[in-house]
């Protein structure tokens, strides 16, 4: 055998080359797991009452989402309110227009049509809306919004400045129609 074969066959002086899997000996120990993450607290029920004009912190999605009355205020202040509403399938808030009050409407649960327009035989605007949308209502723009699903539509809607009396609740649209025209 000649030195250069020696050489190429001896086990020592092989070309090296990657390992095809786990190299043998003892198993590696598993990092132990992190610590779980503690869940996060059960949602208390909001208890649904105006708390303005005090300052306040509310979980706005469950204070929406637990509101059953057709309208509620939450908070009222000097320039700004948050009321949050419950529509019936079918059921709309009612063409409206408020000539000196920019309104903000957000929809956590259901699905809609939101109309709005110039004048109120004009509303050139027509939009389904759903769970998350957001709805700018300039001061002085006629708006509608229908619950065309088959569940109660949950929003709230925030007006600058207020609309409604601190306090307000009405049960139904039928109470809040009757109410507003006194």
């Amino acid at each position: 055998m000649t030195r250069r074969n020696f050489f190429h066959r001896h086990p020592m002086h092989r070309p090296t080359r990657p390992h095809p899997g786990p190299m043998p000996g003892p198993v590696r120990p598993v990092p132990p797991m992190p610590h779980p993450q503690p869940l996060p607290p059960a949602r208390m029920p909001v208890r649904l009452m105006d708390y303005g004009p005090q300052p306040c912190v509310i979980d706005i999605e469950q204070a929406t989402n637990q509101n059953n009355n057709y309208r509620t205020t939450l908070w009222t202040g000097q320039h700004m309110q948050l009321t949050v509403m419950s529509l019936l399938p079918g059921e709309d808030i009612g063409l409206e227009v408020h000539p000196n009050t920019d309104q903000f409407l957000r929809i956590e649960s259901g699905q809609g049509i939101v109309q709005m327009g110039h004048t109120r035989n004009h509303l050139n605007i027509r939009e389904a809306a759903f769970e998350g949308s957001a709805i700018f209502v300039p001061a002085g723009t006629w708006h509608n919004v229908t619950n065309i699903g088959h569940t109660p539509m949950k929003l709230y809607s925030i007006y600058a400045p207020p609309e409604h009396t601190h306090g307000t609740m009405h049960r139904t649209k039928a109470i809040a129609e009757r109410e507003e025209m006194h």
